[in-house]
């Protein structure tokens, strides 16, 4: 007979849909389940927990979850005692309509209630029943909460949560709610804890990230907080996503170009080229305003590589909003773009605006969108070749890496390069370290460089990547007990 106390500790594994802030609560989730006493399932294991961390911008979003939940059912009546949980803006947009079409889930949760994750569990696992709990407003800041990183080399800093737009076409501020800010105090200690930890680059997220500051009436807070940390040491690169072109102001440019460790990298979503669609979408800017944001990033960053999201098909789209788009793109030369076609969204205006456009116009039009952005993508990547990069070694950026016997890499301006590692025998390159190289061939979604390397510096990052270490946040109390540590599953036939 085996012990509680003998008995391994409850598994979990946690499955992320949607955008780099799902990315980044999943490490939160992870880091309070932690915390908890759970330990993450090794790799092809089934696991104990099972937490679906989910999305409700993308098209499909829902028919992928129940999907998702009618495969884990099986695995659930295999194994008595394990649990499943949904969170997310899928959780928070559906609350108990989960549990009706999927009565084997156990715990649905909030995008505001992220921290009650393991109460909810030992909740649902006393009282042998589902429970359900969405807060409607933020009970916490979420980078209060401690953190299991994916990466040793790159790190996501939260600064603000919410969005105070109203874009006809997004679920997201009613999912999020009306933004909150950190203090820059906050953020920065963030930042340094990672740096501390061997991080070498971090991004700096929001719902609408140069938007920073409003809830402290600081409309200067962000430029100062891309400069602030930039002066922390260590610190070798600096992202944000994603910005609002109607609040993208020439300071943040000014801080950009002057800020070395700021990578020259922008993704400023455009999403319509004509401006009767952009009003309509209530998108706070024309397309005179949009590019000449563009024009003064090239002429204070020239070597920036700009991506953006468009939305094809939006209601009331005429074929001549339609040629704007695709003269907006053709003007604004992107490195990339995320295309996307309109979906109707429940609870959005723009799911009961009249003009809804035929499923196989809007595909006409995605594919001359698409076909005329990878020519433009190519382009500009056959430009780069003969150039020298920098390249923050990468771990499962490459699908094909393995079989091309490449590593793969992220230059300054956000560019993936595949490229030749070399034979350094005990000096070998690992994720996390830094190296140099020349691009030899583009394509339109990556670089290639085949040649050997200029220079490779070995760094913490790759140290802590290669002892199988990731760096750790740790949180502060929540002002509710400890749930302790939970029991193991009782092995099926045993006592």
């Amino acid at each position: 007979m085996t012990s509680d106390l003998e008995a391994p500790a409850r598994t979990y594994r946690v499955r992320t849909y949607g955008c780099q802030m799902n990315v980044h609560d999943s490490e939160r989730l992870s880091g309070l389940l932690e915390a908890a006493g759970y330990t993450a399932a090794p790799e092809g294991a089934d696991a104990d927990v099972v937490v679906l961390n989910t999305c409700a911008v993308r098209e499909n979003a829902d028919n992928r979850l129940y999907g998702n939940l009618g495969h884990l059912r099986p695995v659930k009546d295999a194994r008595p005692g394990m649990q499943i949980a949904v969170g997310g803006c899928l959780a928070q947009k559906d609350r108990g309509e989960i549990v009706r079409r999927a009565p084997w889930v156990d715990v649905v949760f909030g995008t505001h209630n992220v921290g009650s994750l393991p109460a909810l569990l030992a909740r649902a696992r006393h009282n042998a029943e589902a429970q359900v709990e969405i807060a409607e407003a933020l009970e916490v800041f979420p980078s209060t909460l401690p953190a299991r990183r994916d990466s040793a080399h790159s790190g996501w800093v939260s600064i603000s949560v919410g969005c105070n737009n109203t874009c006809t076409f997004c679920i997201v501020p009613a999912l999020r709610g009306k933004e909150r800010d950190r203090r820059p105090g906050e953020v920065l200690a963030e930042v340094q804890a990672l740096v501390d930890q061997g991080v070498l680059e971090v991004t700096l997220l929001g719902q609408n990230v140069n938007a920073y500051g409003v809830e402290f009436r600081d409309r200067g807070a962000f430029a100062g907080l891309l400069r602030a940390a930039g002066r922390i040491e260590g610190l070798e690169r600096i992202r944000f996503t994603s910005p609002h072109p109607r609040e993208f102001t020439d300071d943040v440019i000014e801080a950009m170009a002057g800020t070395p460790a700021v990578c020259h990298q922008l993704h400023m979503p455009l999403q319509s080229g004509s401006d009767d669609v952009l009003r309509r979408m209530r998108r706070g800017y024309r397309q005179d305003r949009y590019l000449g944001i563009l024009d003064r990033v090239r002429a204070a960053m020239p070597d920036a590589a700009i991506t953006t999201d468009v939305i094809v098909g939006f209601p009331g789209e005429t074929e001549a909003d339609f040629a704007q788009t695709l003269e907006v793109v053709r003007q604004a030369r992107f490195a990339g773009a995320f295309t996307f076609q309109y979906s109707r969204r429940p609870g959005t205006p723009a799911a009961d605006m009249d003009g809804q456009l035929p499923k196989e116009v809007v595909q006409e039009r995605y594919l001359r969108l698409t076909a005329l952005q990878e020519e433009i993508s190519w382009a500009e990547n056959r430009a780069q070749v003969g150039r020298t990069v920098e390249l923050l070694v990468a771990a499962g950026e490459g699908s094909k890496d393995a079989r091309t016997g490449r590593l793969s890499g992220r230059s300054r301006d956000g560019r993936l390069v595949h490229f030749r590692p070399g034979d350094d025998g005990a000096r070998a390159v690992r994720p996390g370290d830094v190296v140099e190289t020349v691009v030899t061939q583009a394509a339109p979604h990556h670089l290639v460089a085949d040649g050997p390397l200029r220079a490779h510096r070995r760094t913490r990052a790759g140290d802590a990547h290669e002892a199988g270490t990731r760096p750790t946040t740790p949180g502060v109390a929540l002002g509710m007990p400890g749930v302790g540590v939970p029991p193991p599953l009782t092995p099926v036939g045993g006592c």
